[in-house]
């Protein structure tokens, strides 16, 4: 049964037909999982008031109901490592369409993932795991199975990557925590189980993987019967 904030998470946004990232890491984190330190902010001094406390490096995102994808509006600010930059695109994301806030939070590095998941017609969830990033359209190098999953689901996904092998690290690139990365995958599987009647799809984009943990960088969570949403550019 799911939890009631999470349910309530949900229901807030049906009309919408998707949830906005930072409710949708609100509700990852109250089921368990991990995501950046972050803060919602409207302006410069409130940005520079959370990076006291946040500490460089910084990503700033636009936080709009008029924005699905961010990227296709220039809506996401990586790598800010200055008072002076931050407030700059603070400024320019506040000018967006639709901007509602603008989140602020801890810059995290390792390998990116994808984790996803959608309600299909004829199999029910189904879970799919693979190389994520920007580029995760283009390679399309993943592997898809059938929720609930346990640790020996994901090792089998994991070889199914063409790319898997960076997993264990490359060129001087430190590996991640396979038991970690198995912990976040069949918790999601199961996690969308008891929201399969709420929600059409969602995705982990990336989820930031290194030695000690994995960490939901973005999450999108589209809701069932959420035609609107498909309008947004």
């Amino acid at each position: 049964m799911l939890k009631q904030e999470i349910a309530g998470i949900l229901e807030a946004a049906r009309e919408r037909g998707w949830v906005l990232e930072p409710e949708a890491k609100r509700l990852f984190t109250l089921a368990g999982f991990e995501a950046p330190r972050s803060a919602l902010v409207r302006g410069g001094d409130e940005a520079a008031a959370a990076a006291a406390e946040l500490g460089y490096p910084l990503v700033a995102k636009v936080v709009s109901p008029a924005v699905l994808h961010k990227t296709e509006v220039a809506g996401v600010a990586v790598g800010i490592e200055s008072e002076e930059r931050l407030r700059a695109e603070v400024e320019r994301l506040g000018a967006i369409e639709g901007c509602e806030a603008v989140l602020v939070e801890q810059m995290v590095r390792g390998i990116e993932l994808i984790v996803g998941g959608k309600i299909d017609r004829q199999f029910g969830p189904v879970v799919l795991l693979g190389l994520g990033g920007v580029g995760v359209e283009i390679y399309s190098d993943t592997a898809i199975r059938m929720a609930p999953l346990e640790e020996r689901d994901v090792e089998s996904m994991i070889a199914g990557i063409r790319g898997g092998k960076i997993l264990d690290g490359y060129r001087g690139q430190a590996g991640v925590d396979r038991a970690k990365l198995a912990e976040l995958v069949t918790g999601f599987s199961r996690l969308l189980m008891e929201m399969q009647e709420r929600i059409e799809s969602i995705d982990l984009n990336p989820v930031i993987c290194t030695p000690e943990r994995c960490i939901i960088a973005d999450a999108r969570i589209m809701l069932a019967g959420g035609a609107p949403a498909r309008k947004l550019r």
